[in-house]
């Protein structure tokens, strides 16, 4: 597949990220974290290379270039970046684009572990952040402070409850660098560079590698901003490992297939959950009932593996207690269903006051859907709604 060829993003997906194969169908794993220079120029040329895979492990490896190659692709970006894990990713970004005195616009409905490190060690150097409700449109571009605000971070479908940002609006703001937090979409449900944003990230952990048995992050945007994102992310130091590249080069190879399962899957328990009278609320972004049906339609192309609803009662762990097939646990894009409690789990840190502010209850269930037959994971959701 050259450089110039397009083809589907499923096509992509099993294709993209072959450059280190020599042949073979699968990726071969590195393990080196040093390459042995033939002379002393070729040295000196090695420790010179921006973003080189046969120098030192810190700064590259053969296996992670053969992944974040394919992820480039799969979101038509000129250059990728991984690391070892999504906050790894996140956090390299932030302070390599942003210094003490600069300002960054977040939405409000970000993952948890994006406040966290926003309100903690970044606002610790001085990087401060505006919290805002990036659903209401102009709200963000609103936020930005000329000629402070470096960043603008988003993330869409957010987590736990799957609201929605409008990718236009994002691209279409002048002046900072934007970055639009993808992991709960993935490549296969919306490409927000295309829309004219600077940055994607993704917890590759999650629907990317899709087994639960891989942690990284990766950011995907222009070389030059790649680029500079690499030179601090030798120093920081959240390098992935090369088993885990390879493992999530595998899970990409499947992607599509599971993303078209879980996505069918999801809508149609989220659908069965709204009329069962155990429940209040159900949050999916392509049910008519969300508040941003519209926009979903425009700019997804399925509505992915994850699903949110509110108990009628307080009984989540009365409703825990009564699966048998769906598993508790904290993740999600993996084989297996799993649910959790965000109040108790993801959102654990806020306050109760700030978890309400954002729609966050102790009722609120989150959903993982996994790859079971969709006749039983209802069967067994259904007999835990039944007090």
């Amino acid at each position: 597949m050259t450089e110039q060829q397009r083809f589907t993003a499923a096509t992509e997906a099993v294709n993209a990220g072959r450059s280190v194969n020599d042949g073979a169908l699968s990726a071969p794993l590195w393990t080196n974290v040093v390459w042995e220079a033939g002379d002393a120029s070729i040295a000196a040329a090695q420790a010179d290379a921006v973003r080189p895979d046969r120098f030192y492990g810190r700064y590259g490896n053969p296996t992670v270039t053969a992944f974040t190659d394919a992820i480039a692709t799969l979101e038509h970006a000129e250059a990728a970046l991984a690391f070892g894990s999504g906050m790894g990713a996140l956090a390299t970004t932030v302070f390599a684009l942003c210094s003490n005195g600069d300002h960054v616009v977040a939405s409000d409905r970000c993952y948890a572990g994006t406040r966290a490190l926003l309100d903690g060690p970044a606002a610790r150097l001085g990087i401060s952040t505006t919290w805002v409700d990036a659903t209401t449109p102009g709200a963000v571009a609103a936020a930005v402070i000329p000629g402070r605000t470096m960043l603008v971070i988003v993330e869409t479908p957010s987590n736990p409850l799957l609201d929605l940002v409008d990718l236009d609006e994002i691209g279409n703001i002048t002046g900072p660098f934007t970055m639009v937090d993808s992991t709960f979409a993935t490549p296969l449900g919306q490409r927000p560079l295309d829309y004219g944003i600077d940055l994607v990230m993704h917890s590759a952990t999650k629907g990317i590698a899709g087994h639960n048995d891989v942690t990284m992050g990766v950011v995907a945007g222009e070389r030059e901003l790649i680029d500079t994102i690499w030179g601090y992310s030798t120093i920081h130091g959240a390098t992935p490992s090369p088993f885990d590249a390879m493992l999530a080069l595998r899970g990409l190879r499947t992607l599509d297939v599971r993303h078209e399962r879980q996505s069918t899957t999801a809508v149609h328990l989220a659908r069965q959950l709204q009329s069962h009278p155990g429940v209040t609320a159900v949050h999916y972004p392509l049910l008519d009932t969300h508040p941003r049906a519209e926009l979903a339609a425009r700019q997804m192309t399925r509505g992915g593996s994850l699903l949110s609803f509110e108990l009628t009662e307080d009984r989540y762990a009365a409703f825990v207690d009564s699966l048998t097939l769906i598993r508790c646990a904290t993740s999600l894009g993996g084989p297996e269903t799993i649910v959790c409690q965000p109040s108790t789990t993801t959102h654990a840190h806020l306050s109760v006051g700030d978890r309400l502010a954002i729609g966050i209850s102790e009722r609120l269930v989150r959903m993982s859907v996994g790859l079971e037959h969709v006749d039983d994971l209802w069967a067994d959701v259904a007999g835990a709604l039944t007090p």
